[in-house]
């Protein structure tokens, strides 16, 4: 198959009006079988389910010749395709993106039918004091959700598509309730991950984790050395905790991330951080963006340059060539360093870094990467404040809707904020004309954070430099 024939394909075979009004049709929820028709075909085309509703057992027969042929135009046979999509979560993931198609088409970059992930910031109590903390976390809220009002909110995810819950804060850890919560997450078929400081993760809390269906666990670590981690996170002796409690996870299975905000504080440690992140046998890294939210706000300063923000991202490049570690980052501008360096490199696979996972592409998939995209604020990810505040990403302070008052479906399909952040041919110079908008589209939320303008240009691009300038003249 040719390169350019790849999003042809898509738009003539799924992508066309007749067959978007079909899966328009087919990614409805069921309230008969519980779950989104979609979900209820893969499970009787994997034969896990034995019956079905008519409508669903109709889904079925499409989703079928849909699956089969897409597989054979990409080499894979069906008993693949049957074993690959026994995963729940890969079930989840194919209904959001095959509803996305329904009701966005096949546009650059891609936009899902329900966030594939939702980050829930489920409480602002927290047992750290870190430089950077865009929810300036300490105490809870006033307001935050009870356990009931948030299984309600789980409910509606649930009902929406939503594939990964992510619980964050603040420190998660130090909500009572997280355990029942993560578990009642977990029994809808949620893929449940938590985002922690690590210093509460002792052998026993590893298990409560286990036991509510915790899969996934994200634990910051901010330099390669006591001094750095600790300064930066406002309490001494949290590096040596952090570091037994990403022990204590890798030993109780997880998959484990490491996650280090880069500044000036620590950027010249990143690499020793990855060595480490290697040798505590870790499965990713995440090098996550500054973004000038929250106490953030007061370490302005601390930002990268953009060339030395383009010096890190070249290094994780070359550093996920040799390292067992998968190295990722939340800055879109990754995609485009890496596309380039591979342009140089001439390789037959093309590496398109997400924020999610590292898709590597062969030749002729190679125009996918302009689907996958960049930036996923209000794309294929969302956030959620402790009191139900909706918000693009949790680094953009901007309210969209609240989980208790909004219709969510309605809201993710129809708002202006969220519309606007998918069409990258709004953004303004020079994101807005850059060749890389649609792998890229520059960091909205940093655009937001230094300008107040969600459309603006990110400064932390090196073809940025007139946005760059700016930002410095109101640091002088």
């Amino acid at each position: 198959m040719k390169t350019a024939t790849v999003i042809g394909l898509l738009e003539s075979t799924i992508g066309n009006p007749l067959s978007r009004k079909i899966l328009k049709s087919m990614s409805k929820y069921c309230e008969k079988d519980k779950k989104n028709r979609i979900e209820v075909a893969i499970e009787l085309f994997t034969g896990q389910r034995k019956d079905a509703c008519l409508g669903c057992k109709a889904a079925e027969k499409a989703l079928r010749k849909f699956l089969i042929k897409g597989g054979e135009a990409f080499g894979v046979d069906e008993q693949t395709i049957k074993e690959k999509f026994k995963d729940p979560y890969w079930a989840k993931a194919l209904a959001s993106t095959l509803k996305g198609i329904a009701l966005f088409g096949v546009r650059r970059p891609f936009t899902s039918g329900a966030p594939y992930q939702i980050v829930w910031d489920v409480t602002y109590a927290c047992n750290l004091r870190c430089k950077h903390c865009y929810a300036n976390a300490g105490k809870p809220l006033p307001d935050e959700l009870t356990t009931e009002e948030a299984k309600r909110a789980i409910d509606i995810f649930d009902k929406a598509g939503v594939t990964i819950l992510a619980f964050s804060g603040g420190e998660p850890l130090v909500r009572p309730d997280i355990f029942e919560l993560a578990r009642y997450a977990s029994n809808k078929g949620m893929y449940v991950a938590v985002a922690t400081n690590g210093t509460l993760i002792t052998e026993e809390v590893a298990k409560k984790m286990k036991d509510a269906g915790i899969q996934f666990v994200q634990i910051s670590l901010d330099g390669a050395t006591p001094e750095t981690h600790d300064e930066f996170r406002g309490i001494p002796g949290a590096f040596e905790r952090t570091i037994k409690g990403i022990k204590n996870a890798v030993k109780a299975g997880f998959f484990v991330e490491i996650a280090t905000t880069a500044t000036h504080y620590n950027y010249k440690e990143i690499p020793d951080i990855i060595d480490l992140a290697e040798e505590l046998k870790v499965n990713w890294f995440m090098l996550y963006n500054f973004v000038p939210t929250g106490r953030g706000k007061f370490i302005i300063e601390n930002d990268l340059t953009p060339e030395e923000r383009e010096e890190i991202l070249k290094m994780l490049y070359y550093k996920n060539k040799e390292t067992s570690v998968e190295l990722l980052s939340t800055a879109p501008q990754f995609a485009r360093v890496a596309l380039q360096e591979e342009y140089k490199e001439k390789t037959d696979e093309i590496l398109m870094p997400t924020h999610f996972y590292n898709a590597r592409l062969p030749g002729k998939l190679a125009n996918l990467a302009e689907f996958i995209g960049g930036c996923g604020a209000g794309r294929f990810y969302m956030s959620m404040r402790p009191n139900g505040d909706l918000q693009p990403c949790v680094f953009f302070p901007l309210k969209v809707g609240n989980i208790k008052e909004d219709d969510f479906e309605d809201l993710w399909q129809n708002n202006k904020v969220l519309n606007d952040l998918r069409n990258k041919d709004l953004l303004e110079e020079d994101c807005g004309k850059c060749p890389y908008r649609y792998h890229c589209g520059g960091c909205r939320a940093r655009a937001y954070g230094y300008f107040g303008d969600y459309l603006a240009p990110d400064p932390g691009c090196v073809i940025n430099k007139n946005a760059y300038e700016k930002v410095l003249e109101t640091w002088k």
